[in-house]
């Protein structure tokens, strides 16, 4: 447990504080002590990989649809994530979303309307780079929607989310949950990088005096939105390299596709990976989870 007060955390500081710098790896109760070896994580990625291309050439001969939304606290893994399981399958049939802030004419519409135009065509897979979840979470916690709002979204999405699963979407929703100091951690590294500062944003900033609203909003989608049809699956991020071949070991373990090599997928490790709310229960023991 950490007593230090984060709200004070200056992200311009040109240095971290040493108890930043301490417990990153192992904030939130992240069970390893030490990052998976690059070797190996690059030896695995490439296995897991090649499924993948396996798994886009499987639901374009049988008309498959795929839809992956990836959701977590700013500097969380996202984006990094959905990179390495897109980059080498076809863009044209592994596509990314990532919305902006709805336009006035967006804004009068369903809540889930705009991202139903992005929802994947037969032998298409859909990466959403944030999802129909923005209503879950950060709209509520940073004052973008209202408690009713967010009270209908929680109440309709898992009957949205059914109607999909019925209709033979694959759906896969990913948590990717990082501890307190390593979100601080991320954001600092981003902020002094000047290739990674553009993703430094007033909202991040907030975030960080935010955390355990963000928390409690959390808590309550995945409780309201975890289903046996879609379910959640909770990563655990602060090591990103084994975040990233857990969440594709989860696909393909998960995908009934032709020819799945089950020694090149290999074991997941469930200490980083595993459904629903509960998991992430269990891991998070400490305040700063």
């Amino acid at each position: 447990m950490n007593n230090q007060d984060f709200s004070t955390f200056d992200l311009d500081a040109p240095e971290l504080p040493a108890w930043v710098h301490e417990n990153a790896l192992t904030s939130g109760n992240f069970p390893y002590s030490k990052k998976l070896k690059r070797t190996k994580y690059e030896n695995e990625l490439r296995d897991l990989q090649r499924e993948l291309v396996q798994v886009l050439a499987w639901a374009q001969n049988t008309n498959q649809r795929i839809v992956l939304l990836f959701e977590g606290r700013d500097a969380a893994g996202k984006g990094g994530s959905i990179k390495v399981l897109r980059e080498n399958l076809n863009p044209r049939h592994a596509r990314i979303v990532a919305l902006a802030k709805p336009t006035e004419r967006e804004s009068g519409q369903w809540y889930f309307q705009r991202y139903v135009e992005e929802l994947p065509s037969n032998g298409e897979m859909v990466l959403f780079d944030r999802s129909w979840y923005n209503r879950g979470v950060v709209e509520p916690v940073m004052g973008f929607c209202s408690e009713t709002e967010a009270a209908v979204f929680l109440r309709e999405a898992p009957d949205f989310e059914r109607m999909l699963v019925r209709d033979g979407v694959h759906l896969f929703k990913f948590w990717l949950n990082i501890g307190r100091e390593m979100q601080l951690k991320r954001f600092h590294d981003r902020r002094h990088d000047p290739l990674k500062s553009w993703k430094i944003s007033p909202v991040d900033k907030e975030a960080i005096k935010r955390w355990p609203a963000f928390s409690a909003a959390r808590d309550r989608m995945l409780a309201a939105t975890h289903s046996h049809e879609a379910p959640w699956y909770v990563v655990r991020a602060n090591d990103k390299r084994r975040a990233r071949l857990n969440l594709i070991r989860t696909v393909l373990l998960t995908l009934p596709y032709d020819g799945k090599n089950r020694e090149r997928i290999g074991e997941l490790d469930e200490a980083i990976v595993s459904q629903g709310p509960e998991f992430l229960s269990e891991v998070e023991a400490s305040p700063t989870g």
